[in-house]
């Protein structure tokens, strides 16, 4: 799987997130898209709710079993939950060592 692949599925999973908001609330939702952390317009309820469709995603439609919220994203030097670039390269990562 391309990492063009899986910048596409988190952004397309954040998008869902962000058609369930209200419409004062909506963003734009690029690569760039702060998911956590002081300028993200993502609470954490939200965040864990893309953190396991993602899982979700990965698993019933690519066969691929991913954690994401396991002991190596948390102690990574840079946090995969940043936005979504950074969830993208956390994921390839793993795709990649199975």
């Amino acid at each position: 799987m391309t990492k063009e692949k899986i910048i596409e599925i988190v952004i397309n999973q954040v998008k869902s997130l962000v058609d369930t908001l209200p419409d004062g609330q909506k963003f734009d939702v690029t690569r760039e898209t702060v998911l956590y952390g002081e300028n993200s317009n993502v609470d954490s309820l939200s965040l864990v709710s893309i953190i396991v469709d993602l899982e979700t995603v990965f698993g019933s439609e690519y066969g691929l079993e991913i954690s994401l919220s396991d002991d190596r994203a948390m102690s990574s030097p840079v946090s995969p939950f940043n936005s979504v670039q950074n969830m993208a390269d956390y994921i390839y990562e793993l795709v990649k060592s199975k």
